[in-house]
């Protein structure tokens, strides 16, 4: 069987995630809010804009690994775009880095990382 390879950062292929979560958000201008009439505007600057929740179990390896992509201001990311069901490449950044020690095994633990990818 074989399995979508969902995320791809700098070229490195990453392990298959527990949790894969797509979002899309709009950056709207400073303008955008409640008028003094009390009705709405919104002025939209950007749409589109992807943010990727994801979360892994994995090696103490893997995670040394993340951690370095996690420094990075910048990164190539290829994802597996939910809206069109195909692969997309873009600019992002990591955002909420987390990790836990799930189990303290002979070959150097397993720990729980999650993380959001930012598009630029």
């Amino acid at each position: 069987m074989a399995f979508i390879q969902y995320l791809r950062i700098n070229g490195e292929d990453l392990p298959l995630p527990t949790s894969y979560s797509f979002d899309l958000k709009d950056v709207q201008a400073d303008s955008s809010g409640e008028t003094e009439a009390g009705t709405m505007q919104r002025d939209v600057i950007r749409s589109g804009v992807v943010n990727i929740q994801v979360s892994f179990q994995m090696s103490a390896a893997w995670l040394q690994k993340l951690s370095a992509f996690r420094k990075l201001p910048i990164m190539t990311v290829r994802y597996f775009d939910s809206e069109t069901l195909g692969y997309r490449e873009t600019q992002m950044y990591i955002e909420g880095f987390k990790s836990s020690l799930e189990k303290d095994t002979s070959y150097k633990s397993l720990w729980s990382v999650s993380f959001n990818l930012i598009e630029y």
